[in-house]
């Protein structure tokens, strides 16, 4: 349900919530000074972002996407980027944040090739000046059981393929990340297929919340989080949105990802969060928002397509989502 171009969890959806959100945003933006548009919310959302100050700063201006500014609590920026999953700098939640000082983010290139008719390689600044970016708040689902709220700065995934103009035979666009032994100190252990490789299809990856960020929290991208460059796809597990990427192809086949590599049983293609599909080792009805860790704090309800179904459940319609999961 969204209100005004805010979204609650299914849980909180009443009017008083609302109108409790509403009054706690317009409380931050004054305090902080900033200019409003009161009669837009989405200007209000985005004005509200605290910026932490710890890296180059990158701003967004407004998104008029839907579904794009969720009305949730954004998740510390001390929790986002220090509590990850990147294993080419270790399988510990801590490690990331410990081991990626080694990445190096300039220079750095994207090519865009495979199916189009017009294949490319573009330099980060480039990539920055292709489209207007924008400030989106997302929520981000693990398929481990937990959960974040996000404000990214980036733009939709669909500018950067329609300019490459995907031939006739484009079905699926593939994703490849950087996989550098002297940077990235644990390809070593060889706990999945490097370079590590994810696949949307050609629907999926045009769809408008289907974003390129480059940032978040008013910053660039932390080197942990998946710097210079990376995919989010909010309605699907945070597996499924690569990071530091360095290819892109449009390719006619479905891509044989890293996950699906090493485990199809318990990491489909498709990936997309739904409560009623258990894990095979845990069950996903529910989720544990990281930053609500007190010792009373209950489990939140894990939303369908993870509260993005008016938006992306379309693309499914017809879809067994148990068997193509």
């Amino acid at each position: 349900m969204s209100h005004q171009g805010f979204e609650l969890p299914a849980h909180e959806i009443t009017p008083r919530a609302v109108v409790e959100e509403r009054r706690r945003w317009l409380r931050q933006a004054l305090a902080g000074g900033s200019a409003l548009a009161l009669g837009s919310l989405g200007a209000l959302s985005h004005a509200t972002t605290e910026r932490p100050g710890k890296l180059a700063a990158l701003a967004g201006g407004a998104s008029k996407v839907a579904g794009a500014m969720v009305l949730d609590r954004p998740t510390a920026y001390g929790d986002a980027s220090s509590y990850n999953n990147f294993y080419e700098f270790g399988t510990d939640k801590s490690d990331p944040a410990r081991n990626a000082s080694t990445l190096r983010t300039q220079p750095w290139t994207v090519a865009v090739e495979g199916e189009v008719k017009r294949p490319k390689t573009y330099d980060l600044d480039a990539l920055l000046k292709l489209a207007p970016l924008e400030e989106r708040i997302y929520r981000l689902r693990c398929v481990e059981g937990w959960s974040m709220v996000i404000p990214w700065i980036g733009w939709s995934l669909a500018e950067l393929i329609r300019r490459a103009e995907p031939t006739g035979n484009a079905k699926f666009v593939e994703f490849h990340t950087l996989a550098d032994p002297k940077q990235m100190p644990k390809l070593s252990a060889n706990v999945l297929d490097w370079p590590y490789v994810e696949g949307l299809r050609l629907d999926e990856a045009l769809h408008p919340l289907t974003l390129l960020a480059f940032g978040m929290y008013g910053e660039v991208l932390p080197n942990q989080n998946g710097a210079p460059v990376r995919l989010v796809v909010p309605w699907k597990y945070g597996f499924k949105s690569a990071k530091s990427i360095v290819k892109i192809r449009v390719v006619e086949k479905q891509p044989a990802t890293a996950w699906v590599k090493a485990a199809a049983r318990e990491y489909g293609f498709y990936s997309n969060v739904n409560p009623n599909v258990d894990h095979p080792r845990w069950s996903q009805a529910t989720e544990r928002r990281i930053g609500e860790d007190g010792l009373f704090s209950r489990k939140r309800t894990t939303l369908m397509f993870n509260g993005y179904e008016a938006q992306v459940g379309q693309m499914y319609a017809g879809m067994d989502l148990k068997g193509s999961f």
